[in-house]
């Protein structure tokens, strides 16, 4: 893990007056050194006389980790005791806890108070945010402050995984993805960081993803999908959902794709004959996929039993499909063919694509319905609206399937790019486009003609300020533009051989760079006057045959 310290780049707010004073508050902005001395300079100033003196600080964007405060002078009894507010919206620090807003302590502290003394550097809080806002408390104290700094806590790898075009917002939307996931990836891959600090495997299917197009082939991930399997015993379901267990299945058939390692694979046979059983008990006589609560597909989707029916249907056929592939590598034929057999059954059961676009997209990457119609009658309806964070990505990848590269694109400018003009530096855990009308954006006191957006919306248990504002399932948008646009994807396991075809849409030009175990794949794609794309190869190790 690497520490890095963040200066605050603004104050926003600070309480006024004579009684509750803060002096000198612009000092705080200063790229000050991390390290007390004996003789204040110029210091920030906290003067309880009354009323409480308070600040908010904006540090730019989402970070992982807290805050150190350098204090010259804390005069008070004992010291001079203070209130720490985090949030990932500058609403949410400016919260207390509890009421109609629902900002909680949930997971990890965001409220909370410490005493400062003399001559200290002290640490405060662990947790994701943005803001912070800090009061003095007891009448008659004083502060003399050097800094307050946020401390970055995130692993210290490099960005393998490049992209970039001739539309700026793309480029953003890459490299917001990619920062939302990296901040995820702590001791094991987390689904947030401020709440939701747990390793959620349906989630971390998208962030693998991601991964594997910017960092590689990272230990965290087999860390993480081994932690899952050994937290969960059979006949146990990971994390208590049916769905999470085939997400397990179908991850490992994916990053055996990518990373190609018949060791590791090997060595998950006894779950992956495991499951294979326990899933294949719940098919009942018509087919459909009985497995028990709690079914999940996406938050979104959990008020449309329908959906939920429908789209778990097509995770379990899914989920089957890459079992038979991985029980073909493992040279399992006894299991092959229960695979086989299983997939017949569930094939028996009629689905509709009607309900929603999560369950139609799944339906349509697992083969049950033609992808181009549910891409015209479901998935194109009304460009982004009824998109989710989670399941974006195989939104994204229907649409792909369904030749529909330019929608795609039409659809991420429309639906992350909406999160970025309402100020997000990581994607969130859940976003409707509906909300934008008349929302403020994050990094802003809310006018009262203006809706406080993360305290009005959100569902299920992200209501209020409860909702993670960074959510490592929302950041996949990236590995599908480095699949889709930069048109880079392994054709054979351990990427011996890999295809390029990019899929430019309405771009001009598309470069970047995708890591593989042999090295970095790097390429331009430029479109000419007639509409064909020319790729130039620029870097490839030889240990890759492209196709």
């Amino acid at each position: 893990m690497e520490y890095k310290y963040i200066n605050p780049t603004r104050v926003i707010w600070e309480s006024a007056g004579e009684k509750g004073t803060i002096l000198n508050s612009s000092a705080l902005l200063e790229d000050r050194s991390p390290q007390i001395t004996i003789v204040p300079k110029d210091p920030c100033v906290f003067r309880h006389n009354g009323s409480i003196p308070s600040v908010l600080l904006d540090f730019g964007k989402e970070l992982h980790g807290g805050i150190q405060i350098f204090c010259w002078r804390a005069a008070g009894e004992g010291g001079a005791r203070v209130r720490v507010r985090f949030g990932e919206s500058a609403m949410e620090a400016m919260s207390g806890l509890g009421g109609k807003s629902n900002a909680t302590n949930d997971h990890a502290l965001r409220d909370l108070e410490v005493r400062l003394v003399d001559m200290s550097m002290t640490p405060v809080g662990q947790t994701g945010f943005r803001f912070v806002r800090i009061d003095l408390l007891e009448e008659g104290s004083v502060l003399e402050l050097k800094a307050i700094k946020a401390v970055l806590l995130c692993r210290d790898i490099p960005y393998q995984g490049e992209f970039r075009c001739n539309d700026e917002l793309l480029n953003e939307i890459w490299r917001t993805g990619a920062y939302t996931v990296h901040l995820n990836m702590q001791n094991y891959i987390w689904d947030g960081i401020k709440r939701d600090r747990l390793v959620w495997m349906g989630d971390m299917h998208p962030e693998i993803m991601t991964i594997a197009a910017v960092f590689g082939a990272d230990d965290i991930v087999e860390k993480s999908l081994d932690f899952v399997k050994e937290d969960t015993p059979l006949p146990g379901w990971i994390n208590n959902m049916p769905t999470y267990s085939m997400w397990w299945i179908i991850t490992q058939y994916d990053w055996y794709q990518y990373k190609g390692d018949l060791n590791y694979l090997k060595e998950q046979r006894d779950y992956l004959i495991g499951l294979c059983g326990q899933l294949s008990e719940h098919i009942d006589e018509s087919g459909k996929d009985c497995t028990p609560e709690h079914r999940f597909v996406d938050w979104p989707s959990s008020a449309n039993p329908e959906a939920v029916d429908h789209g778990i249907q097509a995770l379990h056929y899914l989920a089957a499909l890459r079992l038979r592939e991985l029980f073909l590598v493992l040279g399992e034929k006894e299991y092959v063919l229960k695979c086989e057999e299983d997939l017949i059954r569930l094939q028996q059961f009629k689905t509709s694509y009607q309900w929603n676009k999560q369950s139609a997209a799944l339906l349509a990457l697992a083969g049950l319905h033609d992808v181009k119609k549910i891409n015209q009658e479901i998935l194109s309806k009304d460009g982004a609206k009824g998109f989710s964070t989670f399941m974006g990505y195989y939104i994204l990848q229907a649409k792909a399937k369904a030749g529909d590269i330019q929608g795609a694109l039409e659809c991420i400018r429309e639906y992350y790019g909406a999160m970025l003009k309402l100020g997000a530096t990581t994607f969130w855990e859940d976003f409707d486009l509906s909300w934008m009308e008349n929302g403020a954006g994050i990094d802003e006191l809310v006018p009262e003609d203006k809706v406080d957006i993360h305290a009005t919306y959100g569902d299920y248990c992200y209501q209020g300020y409860r909702h993670s504002l960074c959510h490592g399932w929302a950041g996949a948008v990236t590995a599908w533009i480095s699949e889709r646009i930069l048109g880079i994807q392994f054709a054979a396991p351990g990427g011996k051989k890999v295809f390029i075809n990019p899929q430019l849409g309405d771009l001009t030009w598309v470069e970047g760079a995708f890591p593989t175990q042999y090295g970095i794949i790097r390429v331009r794609h430029e479109k000419q006057k007639d509409g064909r794309v020319t790729t130039n190869i620029l870097e490839c190790p030889e240990q890759v045959e492209l196709v």
